[in-house]
């Protein structure tokens, strides 16, 4: 594979890593927003959770919250090794776009 070819690779790389790093953004920020409602819900009334197609009342808040807090470190962990995997493509594509644009004033 060419260099142009590894280009365009990097590239398409690139930009499916934005779109999953966007994604994982406005999941964490959903998460955060509704483990703030969680916390937030006064004790005397409900809070019913979806599962599946059906809304279910929560008895156990505590259990609720932590599973929401153990799912938003999940998701900000994928995050950040995400933003790395960027970061290292990034690189990878300034690398070869200086080795092309070498190789073109050669």
């Amino acid at each position: 594979m060419d260099n142009m070819e590894q280009l365009q690779v990097v590239v398409n790389e690139v930009q499916s890593a934005r779109q999953q790093l966007a994604n994982l953004r406005a999941q964490v920020l959903e998460l955060e927003t509704t483990l703030e409602s969680v916390k937030s819900q006064p004790d005397d009334l409900a809070l019913h959770q979806q599962m599946g197609g059906v809304m279910v009342e929560v008895f156990d808040r505590e259990a609720l919250v932590k599973e929401l807090e153990e799912t938003l470190t999940a998701l900000k962990e994928h995050l950040e090794r995400f933003a790395g995997r960027e970061a290292e493509l990034l690189a990878t594509y300034d690398q070869l776009k200086q080795m092309l644009a070498g190789s073109e004033s050669a």
